[in-house]
């Protein structure tokens, strides 16, 4: 039977249908990505920025056309979290700003609303890199123009367009040799075709899952998320087929202390007990089904433990400073982006008034921007991303704050946030501070020693599983299966005749006394620089380096 029209209903149907089918295949995505490391998360990226509207979507009772555009918008804006899901969310905003004028779709206003998508997605982004979700989401909009005037079937139609994005997205790897190399597809791109296949089996009568986990939380609960920082203790036995060896080991700690406080990991033959807070229990089980039988589960919500400041379980559980909003604004302000002890305490050292928690793995949110501003009672707030992929979602929450000047440094590391601070002149102007400090950011070069998680190759270099690799601005740059090589190796490549400071920033998993054996190696091997030792706390990197 010919399909010439939707309504509202049957949109917000699609994008339920896509958001669910992008959930369900997020983890495939996770393990797309080019480099080996424990921290892959586009696809959890891209799933949390589609469920972000899909709530709002499914939360419309008799929604008409304009309202259902709003919140697939207006939720994915806020939601977008990595650049692959800042770039979903504005696929999404500039197909909705055609659709929501219309009480009905046809093919004619489909096909418009797709060149819009694809144009607004490419905008949001200063360099465009082909072989990417843009790629594919062109593909599928240059398709759109091509069958219009075939056909008044949006079925039909809308094969053509997830026909053209799947067969674009097998050959995103002959456009990023890098892809080639290791082997696959583009992540992102792999999560829109999800996202349009999951609208497609809609279309096609298929039965779906339209059901979405709401958000129940009352409004004192949610006054209470921002004071506790972890909601959930959770202790669980896992047992596995063979003895746990210390890589799978180190990988599970290394993944959990991205999502949780208080750790305690004990392992015996192919039994391991896990003790931890966290926010996210649900990521916790399922990484831990990965390697083995869950054999007990204990889960307790710590707002049901809250009768005493005293309760064990708050134990550690930071409270947020209130904003003072009722003292005058001060003329500049800082948030930044930043994971582990040592490294939120030098940011509150050099002065950021608010420390977002995340980083890689962590990628915060738009919306988590947005609050993190609102907490800095100044008048104009530099943001500090600190990582690459957090910068559209910075540039994002810029875009949509009217309230305060924002201004967001392109910081890509921690290193690079840290010197943006040092060279801060609270007597300058915020355009003579902004020069000054983007300015600055080119003297520092950054670096991270983490370890592969899978066999690869890329840029030539031939990776193993549990290889340490040291990753430098422009990509990995040194692998070895010592950690001191690939210390030296790295640095080797930093630093350059003007190189005078070298500052190693120790993770959560490095002992004081290997530390130190570090920095003596180091001492050794670049005797005319000064080497600077400090705890950052970090997970995932065993260090970060900074050379200056």
């Amino acid at each position: 039977m010919e399909l010439t029209t939707l309504n509202a209903s049957q949109v917000s149907k699609m994008f339920l249908a896509g958001a669910k089918k992008l959930e369900a295949n997020k983890d495939l995505i996770n393990e797309l990505n080019v480099f080996p490391v424990p921290d892959g998360d586009t696809g959890t990226n891209m799933t949390m920025t589609i469920m972000s509207a899909a709530r709002e979507v499914a939360a419309l009772e008799d929604a008409d056309m304009k309202s259902v555009a709003k919140a697939i918008s207006s939720g994915s804006l806020r939601g977008a979290r990595g650049n692959s899901g800042v770039i979903l969310s504005q696929l999404f905003r500039g197909f909705t700003k055609v659709i929501k004028k219309e009480d009905e779709l046809n093919v004619d206003i489909l096909c418009e609303a797709c060149q819009n998508a694809v144009e607004t997605a490419y905008r949001a982004v200063m360099k465009p890199k082909e072989g990417t979700i843009l790629t594919v989401a062109r593909a599928a909009a240059d398709r759109a123009l091509e069958v219009v005037d075939t056909t008044d079937d949006i079925l039909v139609f809308a094969e053509e367009i997830l026909k053209a994005a799947e067969e674009m997205l097998q050959k995103t790897p002959d456009m990023l040799p890098v892809l080639k190399q290791a082997g696959v597809v583009d992540s992102g791109g792999q999560g829109l075709v999800e996202v349009l296949s999951g609208g497609f089996d809609f279309l096609s009568g298929k039965e779906v899952d339209l059901t979405i986990d709401g958000d129940s939380t009352s409004e004192g609960e949610k006054e209470d998320e921002l004071v506790f920082e972890f909601l959930y203790s959770l202790h669980l036995t896992l047992e596995a087929t063979n003895s746990f060896q210390n890589q799978d080991e180190n990988e599970i700690r290394v993944y959990m202390e991205a999502i949780a406080n208080d750790m305690k990991i004990t392992t015996a033959g192919n039994r391991m007990e896990v003790e931890m807070l966290t926010n996210e229990p649900g990521r916790v089980i399922n990484k831990a089904l990965k390697y083995g039988s869950i054999h007990s589960v204990v889960l307790t919500n710590l707002r049901d433990d809250r009768a005493s400041e005293d309760s064990p379980a708050l134990k550690n559980v930071p409270k947020a400073e209130p904003v003072k909003k009722d003292e005058p604004p001060k003329e500049m302000g800082f948030v930044a982006v930043s994971i582990g002890e040592g490294m939120n305490q030098i940011f509150r050292d050099l002065g950021a008034d608010y420390i977002i928690e995340g980083g890689q793995t962590m990628n915060p949110s738009t919306e988590d921007i947005l609050k993190a501003i609102d907490q800095v009672n100044a008048k104009n707030v530099f943001v500090l991303p600190n990582n690459k992929n957090i910068v559209l979602a910075a540039n994002q929450a810029r875009d949509i704050c009217d309230d305060k000047n924002i201004v967001v440094l392109p910081t890509k590391t921690l290193p690079q946030g840290i010197t943006a601070l040092i060279n801060f002149i609270p007597d300058a102007s915020v355009e003579e501070n902004t020069e000054t400090m983007t300015a600055e950011l080119a003297n520092v070069k950054s670096g991270e020693i983490t370890y592969a998680v899978r066999d690869t190759v890329i840029d030539n270099k031939e990776i193993k599983q549990g290889d340490y690799m040291g990753i430098g601005d422009a990509g990995i740059v040194a692998v070895n299966a010592d950690l001191h090589e690939v210390m030296l190796e790295t640095l080797q490549i930093l630093c350059d005749e003007d190189s005078s400071l070298i500052s190693l920033y120790t993770g959560s998993d490095v002992k004081d006394e290997d530390a130190e054996a570090m920095v003596a190696k180091v001492t050794e091997a670049f005797p005319d620089l000064e080497v600077e030792l400090q705890h950052g706390g970090q997970p995932v990197y065993y260090y970060v380096l900074s050379v200056e």
